[in-house]
């Protein structure tokens, strides 16, 4: 008989496939890993941008009053005296009401070269408190966080596409994490640092899925709107343009105010725009009994030189599209309650920008403890860094677009 040779005899074996819950863990963490330094970036400006009103309060001092000389209603005709007063030669482009009784009524300014800035004036006595560039802390963190500072067109995209990976971080957490309902009540065990932020993470990451489910939702919204479904826009008052001096629009405006407290005494009026050389008419943003919109979707528009009511917008008949257009940014910024949902927003965002840094350190930490490594940070970031791969580069680069483009903000002011 001939001998067979042995690679003759040899079986060729099938890699072992997988186990689908590695496969999951895989996909959680390629979702968390990859774009990271971008993720963590968007999610640490919008949590910021939350209370970027109260950061702009704590550097400007002229946005301050003391509550105690504040009444319940803003004295609008007061503030609109002093408004066009600060205009001169330019004009008014809208009053902003307090967002709570210890900030300044606003009015932005357009000087005649075209420049933007912030008029502060008491509320109750329409005494002027100062100026502030129109370009704020609530401005570089809104475009920040919503675009990078790029055009709108390619920035909102870019950002909201990352509520994508989001979702797939989610839905795979559930496949990760086995018998996660158990885990609300959880303690962090503080045996090593791997232990701890691995447990960490599991225990931010639950209490935080209403909150990441939230973001998510009006994430994919907000890409929806910019790609392929535009809100219909909100009906719109035809008025002949005002040629009349900010004075005499400012002198008027107790006239429109009459009249539409007539026609919605129930409308709490939280902006007022001004005439322009394309429209003659105040319009008057606000709350009433809509809930969940912002202020636009109340609107009452006048004709300044009669104060006649030429239309009044409700909330309440929105379509549906454009209810859960208006509803986005009170939901996903928490403005909706106030103050203390926005603090709730805060420090929920700052939990969810947490799960993204975690999430990286056990990436590393793992590593580390496989490869018998030092446990300093030098080798965890550089662990990091490599296994991002590729996309560390795109991503560090639109941040990099986003700072160099600051500049932009206040050339467009």
């Amino acid at each position: 008989m001939v001998a067979l040779d042995r690679e003759d005899t040899t079986i060729a074996r099938p890699r072992p496939r997988k186990k689908a819950s590695r496969v999951w863990w895989e996909v959680h963490q390629w979702a968390g890993l990859k774009v990271s330094i971008l993720l963590s970036f968007i999610l640490l400006t919008g949590t910021l941008a939350t209370l970027s009103h109260e950061i702009d309060w704590l550097l400007r001092p002229a946005m301050r009053v003391d509550p105690a000389t504040v009444g319940a209603e803003v004295n609008w005709a007061a503030v609109a005296r002093t408004a066009a007063a600060q205009a001169g030669a330019g004009r008014v482009v809208s009053l902003e009401g307090p967002i709570d009784p210890w900030f300044a009524a606003a009015a932005i300014l357009e000087a005649p070269d075209g420049g933007l800035s912030f008029a502060y004036v008491h509320p109750a006595t329409g005494e002027f408190q100062g100026t502030g560039h129109w370009v704020s802390a609530q401005r570089i963190l809104r475009n920040m966080h919503r675009h990078l500072m790029m055009p709108i067109p390619i920035g909102v995209p870019i950002v909201t596409s990352l509520s994508l990976l989001l979702a797939v971080s989610l839905v795979t957490s559930f496949v990760v994490y086995k018998k996660w309902w158990r885990g609300f009540l959880r303690p962090i065990r503080l045996t090593d640092l791997r232990t701890a932020m691995g447990d960490f993470h599991r225990l931010a990451g639950l209490w935080s899925l209403w909150f990441v489910a939230l973001m998510i939702l009006t994430g994919l919204w907000y890409l929806a709107e910019e790609t392929a479904f535009p809100a219909p826009r909100l009906p719109v008052a035809k008025v002949k343009p005002a040629v009349e001096s900010v004075e005499i629009l400012a002198s008027r405006l107790p006239a429109t105010l009459q009249e539409a407290q007539a026609a919605n005494p129930d409308l709490r009026i939280e902006r007022i725009l001004f005439p322009t050389e394309k429209s003659g008419a105040f319009v008057l943003h606000g709350q009433d009994e809509a809930i969940l919109v912002r202020s636009r979707a109340n609107a009452l528009w006048t004709e300044a030189e009669t104060g006649e009511v030429l239309l009044v917008n409700d909330g309440r008949d929105l379509n549906l599209h454009q209810r859960l257009s208006e509803a986005a940014d009170p939901l996903h910024f928490g403005t909706w309650g106030g103050l203390a949902t926005k603090v709730i927003w805060f420090v929920f965002g700052l939990a969810l920008t947490s799960l993204s840094v975690s999430g990286v350190a056990i990436y590393a930490l793992r590593l580390i403890r496989t490869e018998r490594k030092p446990r300093r940070w030098g080798p965890a970031l550089a662990i990091s860094w490599r296994g991002m791969g590729v996309w560390r580069w795109p991503a560090v680069l639109l941040i990099v677009i986003g700072f160099l483009l600051i500049p932009t903000v206040f050339l467009q002011a």
